[in-house]
């Protein structure tokens, strides 16, 4: 899907900005923290971002010498691009997510909100594993959020935490589980029954 955005909307660039500001209707960005959160080139977003302004898509403000950008919502297409945005940021159009099982020895790695537009879920990924390597995590979140255009909202646990909060009947993954969401990594034996035992 995130293909087909490219296409339509002409670039990866102008998909990625669109989708980042009607993601976060109501935040102010500098133009650095565009270009980082993106993971794009400088030259290509200040085009696109020309253009956006152009459009009145994006309304600049300059505030003590220093400028920020943010979505118009009274932008004449807003409700239906956010509609259209809403529906490309599903799995499995995240091309990152495929990097999951190189930040460590994932034993279980299982996503529903932004990443299924289920919007009561209390987090957007769960990951249990061991000797996870911090740098690769950070660079995968990073991509990941570049890709969705808003910040992910997950929990990393251990094997061994995991198990324990399982046991404990814990609220926050038994709701996770029991809800939509799609499994990416199961290398939890029996943890399908216990979950299917429970509905």
């Amino acid at each position: 899907m995130s293909e087909i955005l490219e296409d339509l909307f002409g670039s990866k660039e102008r998909a990625r900005l669109l989708r980042f500001f009607l993601q976060n209707p109501d935040v102010e960005y500098s133009f650095s923290e565009i270009v980082r959160r993106n993971r794009l080139k400088s030259a290509g977003v200040k085009k696109e971002i020309d253009n956006l302004k152009r459009m009145k898509f994006i309304i600049r403000h300059v505030r003590k010498g220093k400028l920020s950008y943010v979505l118009n919502q009274n932008f004449s297409f807003y409700p239906e691009l956010k509609n259209l945005i809403s529906k490309s940021n599903v799995y499995p159009q995240c091309k990152s997510l495929g990097s999951i099982s190189k930040i460590g020895n994932m034993k279980l790695a299982v996503i529903s909100g932004v990443f299924i537009n289920y919007g009561k879920s209390k987090a957007d990924m769960i990951l249990v594993g061991d000797d996870i390597r911090r740098a690769r995590l950070k660079n995968l979140m990073n991509n990941l959020e570049a890709e969705i255009g808003k910040e992910i909202d997950f929990a990393l646990m251990s094997s061994e935490e995991f198990k324990y909060r399982l046991n404990m009947l814990d609220k926050f993954i038994l709701e996770f589980l029991e809800g939509p969401h799609e499994e990416l990594i199961n290398k939890i034996p029996g943890l399908k029954h216990f979950i299917a035992k429970r509905k």
